[in-house]
Order: C-alpha cells, then structure tokens, then sequence
C-alpha cells in the first residue's frame, strides 16, 4: 500500500476519534482488527470488541481529540506522532480525576491490510496522562495491572 493512501487512512481515522464517531471509526478498520494500547494493557479484536473499547475509551475520555504532526513509514506500516487532548472522568481507573484537560505526546503504530487499517497500538506515557488529570500513577497501574505493574509481569 502506497504511503500517500496509509496517511489518509490514518487521518481518517484521527477525524473519527476527534469527534468521537465510532460507526466512522469502525469503517476504516479492517475485520480482523487489532486495537491496543500498551499504557492502559488493553487489546480488542475484532467488530464487537473494537466498538466496545472505542465506546468505553469515550466514555472516560469525552473530550478526546489528537492532531497527527507527522509520520513515517517502511512501506507495509506507518507510525505517526502528534498531540491527543484529553480529558480523564469517571472512575474507571480507580481514581477521581480533577477535570483538568491533559496535552498529552502521543505515537501511534499502523499496519494495513485490503486498503483498511489491521491494527492500531497507541502509545503514550500513562505518567503524563495522570498528572495532567491531578491523580497518582501508582493508584492507576494497581487498577490496570492488578498484582504488577505490567511490565514486571512480562520479565521472566
């Protein structure tokens, strides 16, 4: 797939997620598609698991927004940088955020396949994220990682 038609796509998509659009969203994803997001260690797969995470992640963040600034690509996938603006609610993560809208570094990672997206892993630093929301990372990572911190599980 050319690089030209990845950014779109890739575009497409961050259009969708600004306006929090999941039917948009969904057509751009291939059906096997692979969502995740190694901060909060959560992966979907697939139509129903993909609208759920998509639905859940609104839910916490109401106000997402990200603005892609660039890109790269070796030809079979495309990494793309920018700013998300966020701000966390609820009490998903066992904290009571303060209401602060986060500026937040975020890089995301595609791959392709049959001219739509296959996969989506979307990285940021969760420590940015929290502070920004006024709420400690530690209660964060015992919520998500329940037992560890995710990575200390992963080393053997």
């Amino acid at each position: 797939m050319r690089e030209r038609r990845m950014v779109e796509l890739a575009q497409a998509l961050a259009v969708a997620k600004s306006r929090q659009d999941v039917p948009a969203a969904l057509r751009l994803f291939h059906p096997g598609m692979l969502l995740e997001v190694p901060a909060f260690g959560t992966t979907a797969r697939g139509p129903a698991a993909d609208e759920k995470a998509l639905r859940r992640f609104f839910v916490s963040f109401p106000d997402y927004g990200v603005t892609l600034e660039g890109s790269a690509s070796d030809g079979d996938s495309l990494v793309c940088w920018g700013t998300a603006r966020l701000t966390m609610t609820g009490d998903r993560f066992g904290v009571r955020p303060d209401g602060s809208r986060t500026v937040l570094p975020v890089f995301i990672r595609f791959t392709f396949r049959d001219d739509l997206i296959a996969s989506e892993r979307f990285f940021f630093d969760l420590s940015v994220l929290c502070a920004g929301a006024g709420v400690s990372t530690d209660a964060v990572r015992r919520t998500l990682f329940p037992g560890g911190s995710g990575a200390e599980r992963n080393v053997r």
